[in-house]
């Protein structure tokens, strides 16, 4: 019995040895890391969160490489969970296959107590995608591979499409019988590209110019070396880029040249006299808020055939140099010669944005929304810049439109003789000028109630019909009766909301045939019978000139038609 009980105890013994051994083996192996619950997870003590998330041996290895402990540590803004600099999360355990695991804080972490355990999701995600100054998320918020890899893949794409949509050609007549024109074209615009530059239609940007051939040069897009490039494409008269000549070496062979980039702030010359200024930018800078169209014609077939000259100057520009948001419109018409509206359509603008640049002034119209002293100042110093014309003087209609701190747009004008402005607004056609001929009511109170002899019936002083002029100095120094004083209207506003709003400045040539109201109504239907295209405003003014021809005006006839579009 004694040496059984031995027995049973050395058994005993075997089993409980084997059983410890079991246990080892089984926390050694820890299985239990394999089910669900527990594969994605790791747990630490929120003591931990002071300590680096890389080794102490990784931390000195980057010492011993220059770092100081100041760039080695990190801060944490548990609110966040934000950390300063992601680089040194990042060991080299951590790395498989060109990817990096980031663990990420929950956002109830600042709630815990001192021993308490977090649990953290290990989120795989691209290296490129680890961003310095980037937020650990919530376990919530994990985005998967499929997700990460479609946004890298739509990022790309975005990067690709920003770098091929990125670039304005904008173009400005500077010199020759075209000057002030102006055309923007994007490179993504397939249906403007090829850019042909020539005298006669389909060309994108057509030269009022005898030297330039029906087509001259060529700007296109070179998708490849993601820059505008300019060719001759068998032009007469040649073509250069600043001074250089870019045409075929066998001039008016009709053979095209070598293209050739093109630069920001390059100067394009077709022939001697036409120049084009080329503006290079991310945006169209010549985007207005609105479409001008400007058609003329000396009517010369009036009055039996005889040969009538061509005394009418206009001027457009939108914005004026050296005055953003502010545009600037304005017809004059001669008598007694060309040279004083010549003169004075050179004046205006320089005297304008010379008055603007003067900050006080340029703020006054913007908070009080009135361009009065401004508009006759404008005229006051023309006036007087004109003393060389004494035989010579000129109407003048003068519309100014700026924006507001608002965006909404305002329209004011002055003007001097018989030239007239109208603007449509929201159904209703608004008179923005007044008549100065000797004839007129207005005319003939001003000069009774100075005092001034006016015989009834009279229409014309010393020949001129108008009582109200830029020059004629010598007329005006013979008889008080004459005067520089302009008309001012009030400013009218436009708001984004405003529908329909165009205004038609013209000289007389198209008033002695077509009333205002009539302007207007054959406005409307133009833009009803064309609807919008990128030429409709030229449109538009070329058949308000047809209709004066039709109506058989005996004068000179200019006009500027505007289409506002508040929304630009």
């Amino acid at each position: 019995m004694e040496m059984l009980g031995m027995n049973m105890i050395e058994i005993l013994f075997m089993v409980l040895m084997l059983f410890l051994f079991s246990l080892v083996i089984l926390f050694a192996c820890k299985p239990w890391r394999y089910l669900p619950l527990f594969r994605s997870s790791s747990s630490f003590k929120l003591g931990d969160l002071q300590r680096p998330l890389v080794s102490d041996s990784d931390h000195d290895e980057r010492l011993n490489q220059g770092q100081t402990s100041e760039e080695g540590s990190r801060e944490y803004d548990l609110e966040g969970a934000c950390y300063k600099n992601e680089e040194l999360l990042r060991s080299s355990s951590s790395l498989s296959e060109g990817r990096v695991n980031k663990q990420r804080l929950p956002s109830s972490s600042p709630n815990l107590n001192q021993g308490e355990s977090v649990v953290l999701k290990i989120i795989s995600e691209t290296s490129d995608n680890a961003l310095v100054g980037r937020t650990l998320k919530h376990p919530s918020d994990k985005v998967s591979l499929e997700e990460v890899e479609t946004y890298d893949l739509l990022d790309n794409t975005s990067q690709n499409l920003q770098h091929d949509q990125r670039s304005w050609l904008c173009l400005e007549v500077i010199s020759g019988p075209s000057t002030g024109l102006q055309l923007a074209v994007h490179s993504i615009s397939t249906s403007k590209l090829p850019l042909n530059l020539g005298r006669v239609s389909p060309s994108g940007m057509i030269l009022k110019d005898p030297e330039v051939s029906g087509k001259h040069a060529q700007i296109t897009w070179n998708s490849n070396k993601f820059k505008w490039e300019l060719v001759d494409i068998g032009s007469l008269n040649g073509t250069l880029l600043n001074s250089r000549s870019v045409s075929h070496p066998d001039i008016g062979s009709r053979k095209w040249g070598q293209p050739v980039g093109l630069a920001s702030e390059d100067i394009i010359t077709l022939g001697t006299t036409t120049k084009v200024y080329v503006l290079i930018s991310s945006q169209n800078e010549f985007k207005t808020p609105v479409r001008i169209g400007v058609a003329s014609d000396p009517m010369a077939q009036r009055l039996g055939g005889r040969k009538l000259s061509m005394e009418d100057f206009c001027y457009y520009k939108w914005p004026l140099p050296g005055a953003n948001k502010f545009g600037l419109f304005c017809v004059c018409d001669g008598h007694m010669g060309a040279g004083a509206a010549q003169s004075a359509v050179k004046i205006i603008p320089e005297v304008l944005a010379n008055l603007l640049s003067d900050s006080v002034k340029k703020e006054k119209v913007l908070s009080q929304r009135d361009a009065s002293d401004i508009l006759r100042d404008v005229l006051a110093q023309t006036e007087a810049r004109l003393d060389d014309h004494l035989y010579e003087g000129c109407t003048a209609t003068v519309l100014l439109v700026w924006k507001d701190s608002e965006e909404n747009l305002f329209a004011q004008c002055a003007n001097l003789g018989d030239s007239a402005c109208v603007i449509n607004l929201d159904g209703s056609y608004i008179q923005m000028t007044e008549d100065h001929r000797v004839s007129s009511l207005t005319e003939r109170r001003r000069i009774l109630e100075a005092g001034l002899f006016l015989k009834e019936g009279v229409t014309r002083i010393h020949g001129i019909n108008l009582a109200r002029m830029l020059g004629d100095k010598f007329l005006k120094e013979q008889d008080g009766r004459f005067s520089a004083e302009p008309y001012i209207s009030e400013p009218l506003r436009i708001d984004q909301s405003s529908k329909d709003v165009f205004a038609v400045l013209a000289s007389d040539g198209l008033w002695d045939v077509v009333s205002p109201r009539r302007a207007v109504q054959l406005v409307l239907q133009m833009r009803e019978k064309e609807g919008w295209t990128e030429d409709s405003a030229e449109k538009i003014a070329k058949g308000l000139l047809d209709e004066a021809s039709k109506k058989r005006t005996k004068d000179n006839t200019s006009i500027i038609y505007l289409d506002f579009d508040p929304s630009l």
